[in-house]
């Protein structure tokens, strides 16, 4: 059980099955036994309520590279069925959030490593989601991009009382979670 606002981190080696914990939380492959539950939603026989309460940032990256910024928000925003109006606000309040409102037109290929993993974040949480995944978030990024990654998270967290679950295999990650579990 992880209570709604906190920040919960899943620490293993490579290879240890936290990604596939990821996936089966979030209704992307089916459970090999036993049963679990996203925001009261049962992850097999509920998976549409499951994803609509739910932000998921992969380990790579999902968004489009020839598109830009505001393209992919856009687009994101329409699969969560938000109407134009919800997905620019939203953008606005996002990629000010992130340091990326001069970005907005830029294609995403254009961006760095960083900011693209900014982008990736604010992809995942454009609908306002209860409960975010971030499935290694800061995995190849440099120690400074890596800060700053986690600052706009606690920005975030602290903005909208999100339930963060994270999966890394760096302890100081880690540390700052208000509870970990070992895989």
């Amino acid at each position: 059980d992880i209570p709604s606002g906190q920040f919960f981190g899943l620490l293993g080696a490579n290879g240890s099955g936290k990604t596939s914990t990821i996936h089966m939380l979030a209704s992307l492959v089916r459970l090999s036994g036993g049963n679990a539950s996203v925001s009261g939603h049962d992850v097999v026989g509920e998976a549409v309520k499951v994803r609509g309460s739910i932000g998921l940032v992969f380990q790579e990256s999902a968004l489009d590279q020839t598109l830009s910024v505001a393209e992919n928000l856009r687009f994101a925003g329409l699969l969560y069925n938000l109407t134009p109006g919800v997905i620019e606000e939203r953008c606005a309040e996002l990629l000010q959030l992130f340091g990326l409102a001069d970005k907005r037109h830029r294609p995403v290929g254009s961006l760095s490593g960083g900011m693209r993993r900014a982008l990736d974040i604010v992809r995942g949480v454009i609908h306002h989601p209860r409960i975010l995944f971030l499935d290694e978030p800061t995995i190849g990024l440099d120690l400074s991009n890596r800060r700053k990654i986690w600052r706009f998270i606690d920005k975030l967290r602290a903005q909208t009382g999100m339930t963060v679950l994270l999966t890394t295999h760096y302890l100081e990650e880690a540390d700052s979670c208000d509870r970990v579990a070992f895989i």
